[in-house]
């Protein structure tokens, strides 16, 4: 941790562990997705100790106060000294986990996109569709 006083917020991000590189913390902050004190912020801000910071990354929305200063990226457990996760925080996050597990996004459990060719003829079938031929309704037949 450093004794200076201030530090970039996507150096600080990235430092914190957040984020892989510092481009992509960078590219976070741009998109909206990170606040400090309730405020948008922006990349080269300055953090201090006892800012709140409000992030959203993927599903996930995280509060937590920054405890520490660093510049540096080190292992995760001197990362992890450098901010404190709100209680409330954590309560929601679990919330939606647990959500999450016991109903999950219905687009999820789809394994593939479009079906084929052949899974649409296959559906076809199982639906009660018979020969090709009987689905026009110009075909030539004695029965007609």
């Amino acid at each position: 941790m450093t004794s200076e006083g201030k530090v970039r917020l996507d150096k600080w991000l990235w430092a914190a562990r957040f984020y892989k590189t510092r481009s992509l913390s960078s590219e976070e902050i741009d998109k909206g997705r990170v606040r400090v004190n309730g405020a948008p912020a922006k990349p080269a801000r300055e953090l201090r100790p006892g800012d709140v910071l409000e992030l959203r990354i993927g599903h996930e929305t995280r509060t937590v106060t920054v405890r520490g200063l660093s510049g540096v990226r080190g292992p995760a457990p001197v990362a992890a000294l450098l901010y404190e996760e709100t209680a409330e925080s954590q309560r929601l996050r679990r919330e939606a986990a647990e959500l999450r597990r016991v109903a999950p996004e219905p687009a999820l459990s789809q394994p593939m996109g479009r079906p084929t060719k052949r899974d649409r003829r296959q559906i076809e079938h199982l639906r009660g569709g018979g020969d090709w031929n009987e689905r026009w309704s110009a075909s030539i037949d004695p029965r007609d």
